[in-house]
């Protein structure tokens, strides 16, 4: 298959031509989230290039390890692991693609058009804390499993997708057995996030970037304790389940 490449300021995209004017607007996405997160975080991975596929298939192909993640994570997420990010790359499906695999409830299609921005920061994350992937390398992969509930809390936080989780998270708790917190593998790529959100809701902005920027020796449970200021995980945990059925709208 014939690649076509575009580019913006700060981005390189590779897609089909029939993606030609969706790969604009998904790049202007990009460097939109790219000023954004410049006045939050100190450091902007140089050079990022976006491969665009056209179809499932295609990305499943380019980055096999996701197969494996969808059937490790909740079902009610599994729709919204549509793209990968490597050192200095994005992989993601295409916008038309994108917008395919929205369901019909409210927020769906907008959490899945802000993947893009979500997977690219990833890539702020790990160029300010290279103790967390991407890259992702078999060396540190407990550490990574250990940590996935931050690493995709922090993208979908940052790239504005928590909001738009709401129908997803309610879906969640009403299925299956109750989530770990910090959130585990099974629910760290729907639930992560909403640790994000209760840290800034009740510490700000600053507090989540921190948490994003800086793992202490004791593992995620010291970093918790430490970004809600020492508070007993056992009531950080109970404010979180509270902070979840609010979400949820239980």
């Amino acid at each position: 298959m014939a690649w076509d490449e575009t580019a913006s300021p700060s981005f390189t995209a590779r897609h089909e031509e029939r993606d030609a004017a969706d790969v604009v607007a998904l790049l202007e996405l990009l460097e939109g989230t790219r000023r954004r997160l410049a006045k939050a975080f100190a450091a902007l991975p140089p050079d990022v290039t976006v491969i665009v596929h056209g179809t499932q298939a295609q990305l499943d192909l380019a980055q096999p390890v996701l197969p494996v993640l969808r059937r490790l994570t909740a079902p009610a997420a599994r729709r919204y692991l549509a793209g990968w990010a490597g050192r200095g790359t994005v992989h993601v499906l295409a916008p038309r693609a994108l917008a395919d695999r929205a369901s019909n409830v409210p927020g769906s299609r907008e959490m899945l058009m802000l993947t893009p921005a979500a997977l690219y920061t990833q890539l702020v994350v790990a160029e300010c804390n290279p103790a967390l992937p991407p890259p992702w390398r078999a060396r540190g992969l407990m550490r990574a499993v250990r940590w996935a509930w931050l690493v995709a809390g922090a993208s979908q936080w940052f790239s504005g997708q928590t909001p738009h989780a709401r129908p997803a998270i309610a879906r969640r708790l009403r299925e299956g057995p109750s989530p770990a917190f910090p959130p585990d593998l099974r629910d760290a790529a729907l639930l992560g996030g909403t640790v994000v959100d209760l840290l800034a809701r009740e510490e700000g902005e600053a507090a989540a970037v921190r948490l994003a920027c800086t793992l202490p020796p004791g593992g995620p449970r010291q970093a918790l304790l430490e970004a809600f200021h020492g508070r007993a995980l056992v009531h950080t945990e109970g404010t979180w389940r509270a902070h979840l059925a609010r979400l949820a709208g239980l």
